[in-house]
């Protein structure tokens, strides 16, 4: 439930800051959002902007407040594979560690409210709450990685694209009425997609088209996508 973004005891950077009412900051007290505001940082990415780099030792936690983060895994022979994508009001960070084997970058314009490891990891240990908003966005993620390792390994091109299509629907515009059509602009290029999807770059041009003659998108301008229903296109994506 959303929190009152007039409330005089959160502090004014956070009133109407998505990270606190859909992210782990809705965890934190007023007195407790008042510690971190003294020691937040606005950051802003231009597309293709390296955030975190693999093996980087890391003095600080973020939040995602606007953009797309794809989360890649490069092989020793120079392959590179996108591995994960995070989304506003996602938490960048991994607490009780400092490192990570992946690195992160912008897909578009990305902007974080970054704070000091310190400063969030004294939080952890004096809020329940904030320990446990925590888990639970790892244990979503990891709900969201085995599904994808599904969708990677068992379904047909066509039942791939219409995935992520939804995949990018559903956490770009999470209060969409059930019934309503849904409008976004992808975050990656065709060959990021071909990338995520284990596809080639021609084959997502092929079944995006083919999903276009179907009625169940409209594409504008190569990038701007509408679904006009979602149910149809989560029935192709589930092979029914």
């Amino acid at each position: 439930m959303r929190k009152d973004i007039h409330n005089s005891e959160i502090p004014v950077v956070c009133r109407a800051c998505e990270a606190r009412h859909r992210g782990v900051c809705g965890a934190l007290n007023p007195d407790q959002l008042l510690a971190l505001s003294k020691h937040t940082t606005r950051k802003q990415y231009a597309d293709h902007g390296e955030l975190v780099a693999a093996g980087e030792v890391s003095n600080q936690y973020s939040n995602i407040l606007r953009g797309v983060v794809k989360l890649t895994k490069l092989m020793p022979d120079g392959r590179q594979q996108i591995v994960g994508l995070q989304f506003a009001p996602d938490f960048m960070g991994r607490p009780f560690r400092a490192d990570s084997e992946l690195t992160a970058e912008a897909s578009g314009e990305v902007q974080l409210c970054s704070f000091p490891r310190d400063i969030l990891d004294k939080l952890i240990q004096q809020s329940p709450e904030l320990e446990h908003a925590l888990h639970e966005q790892s244990l979503r993620e990891l709900d969201e990685a085995r599904d994808w390792m599904m969708t990677l390994g068992r379904k047909t091109a066509i039942e791939k694209v219409a995935s992520f299509l939804l995949l990018i629907a559903a956490h770009l515009d999470p209060e969409r009425e059930e019934a309503a059509a849904v409008t976004f602009d992808i975050p990656l290029t065709r060959a990021d997609m071909a990338d995520f999807l284990g596809l080639t770059i021609e084959t997502v041009s092929r079944q995006m088209t083919r999903l276009r003659k179907l009625d169940l998108i409209t594409i504008k301008q190569n990038r701007t996508i509408t679904i006009p229903d979602v149910d149809r296109l989560a029935e192709i994506a589930d092979g029914i």
